[in-house]
């Protein structure tokens, strides 16, 4: 069977689990998703090509190192955090200038201006100006709207439901009063409509345009030194592309994480053998462990199976969103092959080093 053989090197890495927030924790190895992602980015790929990976490395180290965290809450809130105005808030971009800042956890008032540092006087001026037309806006709906124009236009329209009834025999009157109530209707409708569109325009949009950022450290875990063999079962053709396209793979994981490529060729692998032992960690399937078509090692007589996963391999788009087929997998070292008649997927690339390839 042909595949090919990738080796690659990275001085850092985190292969981010999807689960973490907080302390952004990392796979000790690549999951199958993010490899086939990269691999679709070096070819340009725009469509999904079927591809099985075998995913075996080592690393040096793992460190954590902190960060500030900057979050954008999804409201302005006038009592804690930075309030910041947002440089281009029609475009994808997180510019912004800092107005003010809570000097407390609690008790702070932006719009008073309570416990805050201002960093922007005039920022904040235009700030407290848009909170005071809001409640203009809101008085006015009250006063002028709901309790004046449409009481006064739900008396006409009582009225001229009574004069419809007085005059339903005498046609050409009836259609004046339904145009009158026409007119009404349309009245009403520019009315709301213009309220709207002056709440949109002056406070609505510039208002949107300030928020609340929150600040604050943040974890994620590094792995230094890593070592990774990956093999590619797939059509010829993909795995051609794969070869001819091997240099424009940038990285692997976060963007910084560069890729060196040490090796990229395609190789012919044959029937495992017995008493190989894989010199590397890798992901193996869950199911042939429990089959145990791997020999595994053992610590003071207690089976020593490894770290079990679930990780993402390739998605569908269903109702507009990615659903990722699972894979079950253990994460583990220093195994051997068991050889079994109904043994599957495993495989031995020989060509130089000797590799236990375990496709998923």
């Amino acid at each position: 069977m042909e595949a090919v053989r990738l080796k690659l090197r990275q001085a850092s890495a985190n292969y981010r689990r999807e689960e973490t927030v907080d302390n952004k924790m990392t796979y000790p190895l690549p999951p199958f998703s993010t490899v086939i992602g990269a691999l679709h980015k070096a070819c340009g790929y725009r469509e999904y090509h079927p591809m099985d990976i075998s995913i075996q490395g080592n690393y040096g180290a793992l460190k954590k190192k902190v960060y500030t965290d900057h979050c954008f809450l999804n409201r302005t809130e006038n009592d804690r955090g930075t309030l910041v105005k947002m440089v281009n808030p029609d475009m994808l971009s997180n510019a912004y200038v800092e107005v003010a800042q809570a000097k407390k956890s609690q008790g702070n008032d932006f719009y008073k201006g309570i416990t805050i540092d201002v960093k922007h006087e005039a920022y904040l001026q235009e700030y407290r100006d848009l909170k005071d037309l809001k409640k203009q806006i809101s008085d006015f709906r009250k006063t002028r709207i709901s309790e004046s124009f449409q009481p006064k236009l739900k008396k006409l329209r009582a009225s001229l439901k009574a004069r419809k009834a007085y005059y339903k025999e005498d046609k050409e009157r009836l259609e004046q009063i339904k145009k009158r109530e026409k007119e009404l209707s349309a009245l009403d409708k520019r009315v709301k409509q213009s309220l709207l569109e002056y709440e949109e325009q002056n406070y609505t949009i510039p208002y949107s345009h300030y928020r609340t950022l929150t600040k604050g450290p943040k974890y994620y875990e590094i792995l230094t030194d890593v070592e990774l063999v990956i093999h590619v079962r797939a059509e010829h053709q993909t795995l051609q592309d794969i070869l001819d396209h091997i240099f424009d793979l940038k990285a692997i994981g976060r963007s910084e994480d560069a890729v060196e490529v040490l090796e990229a060729e395609m190789v012919d692998l044959k029937e495992p053998e017995e008493g190989i032992e894989s010199k590397y960690h890798a992901y193996l399937s869950a199911k042939a462990v429990e089959k145990e078509w791997f020999i595994v090692p053992e610590k003071e007589g207690i089976p020593a199976m490894g770290t079990k996963y679930l990780l993402n391999k390739d998605y569908r788009i269903v109702d507009g969103k990615r659903q990722f087929s699972k894979k079950a997998v253990v994460y583990t070292s220093a195994y051997c092959v068991e050889l079994e008649d109904d043994i599957e997927n495993i495989y031995l690339d020989d060509a130089g080093d000797k590799y236990i390839v375990n496709f998923i």
